[in-house]
């Protein structure tokens, strides 16, 4: 029986552009995991943009490691990494090589075979079954990719991103996009976000 197929992915060029923009761009692509026999989807409604080596709430911001390598680049690749000890947490790097920039997608709504919700960057990766074993895996290729989406989100709100008080003045760059009024956006503090004069603006 041969392998199940996937939709065309989105190109590397889309990849290769400002990180925000992409951030942006992503919401309401689907992201797509050939797992074994399985095609496992997911509309793509909440995102994060981290700006390299002088973005203070960047993995890339200390430097090139072992476990930021794949932030490096060549764009269109995919960053895994773990974290607290149980998630795996999926990226989208962008930009140039060598510039070490990334989008976290931070939820999705479920859209076909995903193993739970998605609305928090661990759950993605538990929805998609994504584990580190996909680091550095081609985002152009046939395993795991983002592809274009049919619905566009009806309107996107920007603010700051989550868990990043630590960063200082980069904490409070608008740098996290989401899908006005959907469902499946995160939760923080056990609310479910929305938009606020102080926390978001709609773009």
């Amino acid at each position: 029986m041969p392998p199940p197929t996937l939709p065309p992915p989105l190109p590397r060029s889309f990849y290769d552009r400002p990180t925000d923009l992409v951030a942006r761009e992503l919401l309401g692509c689907l992201v797509v995991h050939r797992d074994g026999e399985t095609v496992r989807v997911g509309r793509v409604v909440e995102t994060e943009a981290y700006l390299g080596v002088r973005d203070k709430a960047a993995h890339s911001y200390r430097g090139r490691t072992p476990r930021t390598e794949a932030m490096f680049g060549p764009p269109g690749h995919a960053y895994v990494f773990f974290i607290y000890g149980a998630h795996f947490c999926l990226n989208a790097v962008t930009r140039p090589e060598g510039e070490a920039e990334a989008v976290l997608i931070r939820a999705i709504e479920p859209v076909a075979n995903c193993l739970s919700k998605g609305d928090g960057p661990g759950l993605v990766s538990k929805a998609l079954h994504i584990d580190k074993s996909l680091n550095r895996v081609d985002l152009t290729g046939d395993t795991l990719i983002f592809a274009p989406g049919d619905r566009p989100p009806a309107a996107t709100v920007r603010g700051p991103r989550v868990g990043v008080d630590y960063a200082g003045a980069w904490a409070k760059r608008l740098l996290r996009f989401y899908e006005k009024d959907s469902p499946f956006v995160s939760r923080a503090g056990g609310a479910r976000k929305r938009p606020s004069p102080k926390r978001g603006r709609m773009v």
